[in-house]
């Protein structure tokens, strides 16, 4: 897997490795509101034109990974939240999934580098605060998930 750190993509400093996450986002907020098929969402967002620029197999691992292990991630998260997790907003909902995805099965990506990516999206998709929220929560998931790491 490529480092998040070395592959700096041009135009704003991105990494392509947070354009994947970014498209994952949005990948599973559309999952989230359509149920459609990870294929389906998968080649929707290809259609963008800055997809390329992003670490596409990456992203693909995430939407599928994410929406194939929902409910684990969703037990993951629930002692963590101040509400159901129906009640979230879909936006802080899919950066949730998606940063609980990566924690909980991707530890060779460190919980510092999963938790600053998913408030970055959240700055950049969600509500004013929505960060803030999104902080709180994995902060307290990746004490456990991540207990090594501390």
């Amino acid at each position: 897997m490529a480092s998040d750190k070395s592959d700096r993509a041009a135009g704003g400093g991105k990494t392509s490795r947070r354009r994947s996450r970014e498209f994952a986002a949005q990948g599973i907020y559309q999952w989230l509101l359509s149920a459609e098929t990870p294929d389906r969402i998968l080649a929707h967002l290809a259609e963008r034109e800055d997809f390329a620029r992003a670490d596409a197999e990456h992203c693909s691992a995430l939407i599928r990974g994410a929406i194939r292990e929902v409910e684990a991630l969703r037990t993951a998260l629930a002692p963590h939240l101040d509400r159901p997790i129906n009640a979230l907003s879909p936006v802080e909902h899919a950066i949730l999934l998606l940063a609980t995805f990566e924690l909980t099965r991707h530890l060779e990506i460190p919980r510092r580098v999963v938790i600053n990516e998913a408030i970055e999206i959240a700055k950049r998709f969600g509500g004013a605060d929505g960060y803030k929220y999104v902080n709180g929560v994995l902060d307290r998931l990746a004490k456990i998930a991540r207990a090594a790491e501390q």
